[in-house]
């Protein structure tokens, strides 16, 4: 299986000059092949893509200056082209899974910028890394490379930092677990709360957030094209930047942690671009980052040899007991423990919604039948018995 090593690296001031340079010129090659694809009634091949944009536009002046890049990330960027269109395409058409995607869409140099290399355009020397016509960089090695990389993307993100991305080979770990199974509920409050009972609390974002929206507010007044301005988008980059690799360092140990301990991972299939609607949580979730959660969870099962199980969104987690399946219907966010009114057992709301995310991921699927109570089947607390709904 595939996966990705990252290191920074901190270029001299004539290598920053010469990527600036690769980074512009992949931006036009993918801007000019994007606009002769608008422009064409049907998709060119790649092939000629490259022709075009690339060998052709070198014997012109307008794009002579092409001729001093490499030549491999140009070609990269034009088959991404292709790769994007085809997976614009496969969603429309069904063909693609999860929520359907936008065309391609011109870049902008003040947007995150790479260049990928393939192994014509670079090399590992030791300690350094040979790009074609940028020199030898030295990253941080912060762990080594499993395999031979196929592949490395040089990346320069919107805070200014450049890293290097490579693609390798991994083999899966056989790793035996120490618990069978268990049920993750992804919540705003707790970041998880485990069907074991155990709640994960996430960072708290709260003073980068309030200096970002500052800074936004700033920016807006801003005149546009100043260098103020610029200053101040920078900044507030950076602290996005800040609040991303707390973000990633925090899921990847919780993730790693969960993914070593338990044989059959179960999540629930959460709708969160319909969640972020809600203009008074929007932000919230925006910033837990459940989706990069789930994809690092789902990497490392298949890493280690795990078992990860996505339960349906509409399954009622939420509604149902978890010790005797009975069913009392929706409940407000603001309750956070509930009294069943079949078996009379307490739950806090998460724990609770935890543990049945373990039972259907396992198998156990819920009775739909609601369990009666004196031959009268009840969906929700009754007025009389509001008493036994606690909001805490």
């Amino acid at each position: 299986m595939k996966a990705r090593y990252r290191y920074r690296f901190y270029p001299t001031d004539q290598q920053r000059q010469r990527l600036a340079q690769l980074f512009g010129c992949v931006r036009v090659v993918w801007n000019d092949a994007l606009a002769i694809c608008k422009q064409s009634d049907s998709l060119p091949k790649t092939s000629e893509l490259q022709k075009l944009v690339i060998t052709q536009g070198k014997k012109t002046p307008e794009r002579q200056w092409l001729s001093d890049v490499s030549n491999v990330p140009l070609q990269q960027s034009v088959a991404d082209l292709g790769v994007a269109y085809k997976n614009f395409f496969d969603s429309i058409k069904g063909r693609r899974k999860g929520k359907k995607i936008n065309p391609p869409r011109f870049k902008k140099k003040t947007e995150r910028q790479s260049a990928r290399f393939t192994t014509y355009g670079f090399s590992i020397k030791g300690e350094e890394v040979y790009l074609a016509k940028i020199g030898n960089v030295r990253p941080i090695w912060s762990r080594k490379l499993p395999s031979k990389p196929s592949s490395v993307t040089v990346i320069k993100d919107a805070a200014n930092r450049y890293f290097l991305s490579f693609v390798v080979e991994i083999d899966p770990v056989h790793q035996p677990a120490s618990n069978p199974s268990i049920g993750i509920d992804l919540g705003i409050k707790a970041f998880a709360t485990l069907s074991t009972g155990e709640k994960i609390d996430g960072p708290d974002y709260s003073k980068l957030d309030k200096k970002i929206r500052r800074k936004q507010r700033k920016l807006a007044r801003q005149v546009k094209g100043s260098q103020r301005r610029e200053k101040t988008r920078l900044q507030i980059a950076k602290l996005h930047s800040r609040i991303s690799d707390i973000r990633r360092d925090f899921l990847h140990k919780v993730s790693t942690r969960v993914v070593i301990e338990n044989q059959v991972i179960a999540l629930e299939d959460l709708n969160v671009s319909g969640m972020v609607k809600n203009r008074k949580l929007a932000r919230a979730i925006s910033l837990q980052g459940w989706r990069e959660f789930r994809v690092l969870v789902e990497a490392k099962c298949n890493k280690l040899n795990r078992d990860f199980i996505v339960i349906d969104r509409w399954e009622p987690t939420s509604q149902t007991c978890s010790k005797c399946g009975f069913k009392w219907g929706k409940v407000d966010l603001s309750v956070r423990s509930v009294v069943c009114l079949n078996c009379g057992a307490e739950h806090d709301r998460d724990e609770n919604a935890a543990r049945n995310i373990e039972k259907v991921g396992i198998g156990h699927c819920h009775d739909y039948k609601w369990t009666q109570r004196g031959s009268k089947t009840t969906s929700v607390a009754s007025p009389s018995e509001a008493s036994r709904i606690i909001a805490l």
